[in-house]
């Protein structure tokens, strides 16, 4: 939680999209706040007046009008890369009930890798299978 609130921990996320992004990469910078409704609940948006939040992204491949895009967040708000791509983006993750269409197949995000940097030691690096739900999504990845 320290390593978190001082940065440097670095997250890698990977998402399936509703759609694919006119560019093959970029940061999204889009403060986000809460907002809640009696109706609907709460959610986040995109707030002037929010938190500040950045995240870069990267496409990865592309195929049926879908794109498996990589997402590495300099900050870690609530729901960001989820909003950064559905408002950021235009394009929410595919199966995302909240902030898309909610597509059968559950939400097609996954937190691939995360390291915690740590002074003087090698930093503690944890990553996670991608789901097979993901199906040969990974196989189409273009390397780095």
């Amino acid at each position: 939680e320290r390593a978190c609130g001082r940065g440097g921990v670095e997250k890698r996320n990977l998402a399936i999209l509703a759609g694919v992004p006119r560019e093959l990469e970029g940061v999204i910078e889009m403060a986000l706040g809460k907002v809640s409704t009696r109706e609907e609940g709460w959610r986040i948006v995109g707030d002037p007046q929010g938190k500040a939040a950045s995240t870069a992204w990267r496409m990865l491949a592309e195929r049926d009008g879908h794109a498996l895009v990589e997402f590495r967040p300099a900050t870690g708000r609530t729901h960001q890369i989820r909003v950064h791509a559905a408002t950021g983006l235009g394009l929410p993750v595919l199966g995302d009930p909240h902030y898309g269409a909610g597509e059968p197949g559950g939400m097609m995000l996954h937190a691939a890798s995360l390291t915690v940097p740590r002074p003087g030691k090698d930093p503690i690096v944890a990553e996670a299978p991608v789901p097979e739900r993901f199906g040969d999504w990974p196989a189409l990845a273009t390397p780095d």
